[in-house]
């Protein structure tokens, strides 16, 4: 029986806060549970600060000089970072490649039909990958292939409310010929 192993998924680096008795630096900028700015103190004094306010001293920026640190619940610091981090996650838009096949004997109703389609997919902020594969005696003339691929591009070029930019040239590779678009926003 074969075993196969599996690669971990690769977690995003979570930002790790130093706290309490974590904390390094001799020195440290306060920032108290109000928010309010205490300024510079021994790490000695800011812990006693926080232990007397049943909280935690949490190392907000390490790379400042001192660090600044804050005193807070730990728990719901942590719960907050992790609930902005994932509204952050979720507004993001992954645009995907759509695909269109053309052929050098496709329709006329087909084509506009293909143009449509390609004009929905790249107002949703896709990318758009045109293909068109020569068969048989079709490949003796690539010609076409170009002026059909070509000739499409020029019909969503025309239209008002798209701003196309070809991403990829027109290549071919045997008898296929492969170009991608997509829709940038001005």
């Amino acid at each position: 029986m074969r075993r196969t192993h599996r690669k971990p998924k690769h977690l995003e680096p979570t930002k790790l806060f130093r706290v309490n008795r974590g904390i390094h630096a001799p020195i440290v900028n306060l920032i108290d549970e109000d928010g309010g700015f205490r300024g510079e103190m021994p790490l000695d004094k800011a812990i006693t600060l926080a232990e007397e306010a049943e909280l935690d001293l949490v190392e907000v920026n390490p790379t400042a000089n001192p660090p600044i640190v804050r005193i807070v619940d730990y728990g719901q610091f942590k719960y907050e970072r992790d609930k902005k981090a994932q509204k952050q996650r979720a507004h993001l838009k992954k645009s995907e490649t759509k695909g269109i096949r053309l052929s050098i004997r496709i329709g006329e109703h087909d084509l506009v039909v293909r143009q449509e389609q390609a004009k929905r997919f790249l107002s949703k902020g896709d990318k758009l990958r045109i293909e068109l594969q020569l068969r048989g005696r079709e490949r003796q003339h690539p010609e076409l292939a170009r002026q059909m691929i070509e000739k499409f591009t020029e019909v969503l070029k025309s239209d008002p409310e798209l701003n196309i930019v070809i991403e990829e040239d027109l290549t071919a590779q045997g008898g296929k010929f492969t170009m991608l678009v997509t829709n940038k926003k001005v």
